[in-house]
């Protein structure tokens, strides 16, 4: 299957075309760009904004904001029907990714990206929008939501992933790897260790397959850009970088070419920038400094910006990482998993099955405990219960949990740097281990048959409902 879009100005249009694009004229890179599109992402009707007519940029330079971040647009990334219940889409996606098979770039003579080109002393970073994003940033990012592309010494292999990218000259910026466990900088420093810079080109401006598959977690080896010809249906449209050499997505809306400088050799205070828990993790720190040695853009440019804000605001409105826990359940026979969903930005994890035996709801919740990176609270709930609506498992929590009975404790569990309760003296030392809360909001297994009866319409009633009667719920 196709999915409709070969770059970012055609999944624009689609938006558009459900009636989910806002335009903005006028509105200012520093701080206003992003305090609106963090406004309009805990809106109910979330839409997407393209911005226009920005001050201090060349007429025609944009950028566009929130792509993702509800149900219906991350369907719509990814060829699903817009309208499906949040649920089904899951499902629909979970069931089409276990089926994906890579599909390698195609390379092409039409490259819109090579429409401009400027090189050298002509680089300059300004003609380029680059918010602060919130508004205690340390700076300029131009990458909030682009992809960097580096190239293992070694192997050839081409990883494409979404690091921030700060500006701070004409031609300076930083690239934050985030920590040293993340392939862009174990290739990064293969680079450094022989005293060489590490070639590097960032993207801006890709379509929204590239955008999935750069969040992913694929493994060492695998290609960004052969699961995003995966998920288009279609070959990554792509051209050889004129010096790196690397395979570039030609549809993309802006390209820089070149040169990653060894840590040791220059840095630059790179941060602070919010991150997606709602807080700030990190002062200013040492980041490794890229000098650009080319430019190529399309005329009239479109920066993709998916900055990180605070949740329940999140890049994807459909629960990808969830879909990975719901299949992990499955591959090692937790049967009868009806639905996952993570809230508050991945954080909380629930997971909905049909109980079949004592113990059921107690075992899938402790392989999703293990499997929730960051998160503290998993909460497992019955066949009746939405996971994807949070104040359904609210009354899951509050009529069916007993605090003293359902509440689990794992200690010494999967966190992050970023995680904002980890004391900065552990943080420093690697020490990011957390504790995860593990709540069974299920009925009892020896009450099933006697528990009190619900009053509500069953998920299925209640979708059956919002079919037929479309015209009532539809925003307006």
């Amino acid at each position: 299957m196709h999915i409709g879009y070969r770059d970012l100005r055609e999944f624009i249009g689609l938006v558009d075309g459900i009636g989910d694009l806002r335009k903005v004229s006028g509105a200012s890179l520093d701080r206003e760009i992003g305090a609106i599109t963090e406004v309009a992402a805990g809106d109910p009707q979330c839409p997407a904004l393209l911005f226009d007519d920005i001050p201090g940029q060349p007429r025609g330079n944009r950028v566009f904001t929130n792509a993702t971040v509800n149900s219906r647009r991350a369907a719509l990334a990814l060829g699903l029907d817009p309208e499906l219940p949040a649920l089904d889409a899951l499902k629909a996606w979970k069931q089409r990714r276990s089926g994906l098979k890579p599909l390698a770039p195609e390379v092409t003579s039409d490259v819109p990206v090579m429409e401009n080109t400027v090189s050298g002393k002509d680089v300059d970073l300004s003609r380029f929008p680059a918010p602060v994003w919130h508004k205690h940033d340390g700076g300029p990012y131009i990458g909030s939501g682009s992809i960097v592309l580096t190239r293992d010494p070694d192997t050839g292999w081409v990883n494409s992933s979404i690091y921030r990218v700060q500006v701070h000259d004409r031609n300076v910026v930083t690239v934050q790897f985030d920590h040293n466990g993340r392939h862009g900088a174990m290739i990064a420093r293969k680079y450094w260790d022989k005293g060489e810079a590490c070639p590097i080109v960032l993207v801006h401006g890709q379509d929204p397959s590239l955008f999935i598959a750069g969040f992913e977690y694929l493994p060492d080896g695998a290609s960004e850009l052969d699961f995003a010809g995966a998920i288009r249906g279609a070959p990554v449209e792509v051209f050889k970088g004129p010096l790196t050499g690397m395979p570039i997505p030609a549809r993309a809306e802006i390209v820089m070419e070149g040169r990653l400088l060894p840590l040791g050799e220059k840095s630059l205070p790179e941060g602070p920038f919010g991150e997606f828990t709602g807080y700030y993790a990190a002062d200013r720190r040492p980041g490794p400094v890229m000098e650009i040695d080319a430019v190529y853009h399309r005329t009239d440019p479109i920066l993709f910006g998916s900055p990180p804000l605070k949740p329940p605001r999140f890049h994807f409105g459909l629960s990808f990482r969830a879909a990975g826990i719901w299949a992990n359940l499955e591959a090692v026979g937790v049967t009868d998993i009806v639905g996952t969903w993570q809230h508050v930005s991945q954080l909380m994890t629930v997971i909905a099955l049909k109980q079949r035996y004592a113990g059921h709801a107690k075992r899938a919740g402790l392989i999703a405990a293990a499997n929730t990176y960051m998160g503290r609270i998993v909460v497992l709930v019955d066949d009746d219960v939405d996971p994807t609506n949070l104040a359904d498992v609210m009354w899951a929590v509050t009529t069916r949990a007993e605090p003293s009975e359902d509440v689990d404790i794992v200690r010494n569990a999967w966190s992050s740097s970023l995680d904002p309760r980890i004391s900065a003296e552990n943080r420093a030392i690697g020490l990011t281990s957390n504790s995860k809360m593990i709540i069974d909001a299920c009925i009892p297994f020896d009450q099933l048959d006697g528990y009190p009866r619900t009053t509500a319409l069953s998920i299925a009633e209640s979708n059956e409902v919002r079919k037929r009667w479309s015209g009532v719920f539809r925003s307006r």
